[in-house]
């Protein structure tokens, strides 16, 4: 395509998809309406990193959570992170639980509670990655930043039929949303763009039929939108085993704090037998006695890798243990424990199983 033809097709997917917006704008608790002041730095910080590898859907109700209990970033420095980790309970990727209430530290005590406008110096920040600056740059400072996740990817790769297989294909991509973004409201256009991947641009079936820029789409032209993004083989995804404990008196249930590295990392859980990411567990109880094993009462998918989970139950009524990191938690209070979903599921089984 000539420089002229492709900056002339950038324009005009820049205007049809900025018109688009105004009037079929999502309204989410984060955002500003069109053209509006800029929202909260601190909202559009906490959106960004709660919407890593997780749906609008699910995080809606989590933001409105952490913003009614901390409504500031001073506010969530100065609590405790494994609150933090307990509201987070159910997200997934853990770290950037972690990582989150490092920032606000951070944030709060080294930078007055301000956080700083130009994307190179928002790359700073913990938990902060390339696409997280440029979002918060754009949307919440209105700086001209290129904004790409995976919606914009999608839409972008269709556009202008990049074929090259990701992620060498990202670069490219960028290249694409770079040509396309304007000098002015960069974050409504990189709104715009989100939207336009979740609702019309989608993974499967998109609605062609009402797209803005259905007309300056090649993959469109040709007749083949889901070819695109190009993705490179599914890789094997290798099975682990864990045993989970269930160690239970009086009414209470045994939990105990998981190690501050690592997957789910400080987080309360039932006692394991120390699975990870490239291991089985070792099966070996926390105490010695009588248990009662559930085989694979719980399958979970993670990134890399597949989890099967067995149950063990303790029999006898004695109970000889006196760690000092013993939690003993109300069963009938388990939800405000903040268990990770992977260990909610097995307590859910255990509840579900007695009735």
């Amino acid at each position: 395509m000539a420089v002229d033809s492709f900056s002339a097709k950038a324009r005009k997917i820049s205007a049809n998809i900025g018109a688009h917006y105004v009037d079929n704008a999502r309204k989410l608790p984060w955002r500003t309406p069109p053209g509006g002041k800029l929202p909260d730095p601190y909202h559009v910080w906490l959106s960004e990193i709660m919407l890593q590898q997780t749906t609008v859907g699910a995080v809606k109700s989590y933001f409105e959570t952490f913003t009614r209990r901390w409504p500031t970033v001073q506010q969530l420095a100065a609590a405790k992170e494994a609150d933090v980790l307990a509201a987070w309970a159910g997200l997934g990727y853990y770290a950037r639980a972690r990582n989150l209430h490092k920032c606000a530290v951070h944030v709060t005590e080294k930078l007055d509670g301000i956080f700083p406008q130009k994307e190179s110096e928002l790359l700073k920040l913990p938990g902060v990655g390339a696409y997280t600056a440029a979002a918060i740059a754009a949307i919440a400072f209105g700086e001209r930043a290129v904004v790409v996740d995976a919606n914009i990817e999608r839409l972008v790769a269709r556009l202008f039929a990049i074929d090259t297989p990701l992620p060498k294909g990202k670069a490219a991509i960028r290249t694409a949303m770079d040509a396309i973004t304007p000098a002015e409201r960069a974050g409504d256009f990189a709104q715009a763009c989100m939207d336009m991947g979740a609702t019309i641009c989608t993974s499967k079936n998109p609605k062609c039929d009402i797209c803005p820029v259905q007309e300056q789409c090649a993959a469109f032209a040709a007749g083949d939108m889901e070819s695109y993004p190009v993705k490179p083989p599914k890789k094997h995804k290798p099975v682990r085993r864990a045993r989970f404990f269930w160690v239970e008196r009086q009414g209470r249930i045994l939990l105990a704090t998981r190690p501050p590295t690592g997957m789910l990392g400080g987080m309360r859980a039932l006692p394991d037998d120390g699975w990870a990411a490239g291991r089985d567990g070792h099966a070996n109880p926390p105490i010695a006695g009588q248990w009662r094993v559930h085989d694979n009462i719980v399958q979970h998918s993670f990134t890399h890798f597949s989890l099967e989970v067995d149950l063990a139950v303790y029999q006898d009524e004695k109970i000889a243990t006196n760690k000092d990191d013993n939690i003993w938690w109300p069963l009938d209070n388990i939800a405000e424990a903040g268990l990770p979903t992977l260990y909610a599921k097995a307590v859910k089984w255990k509840l579900k199983e007695e009735t």
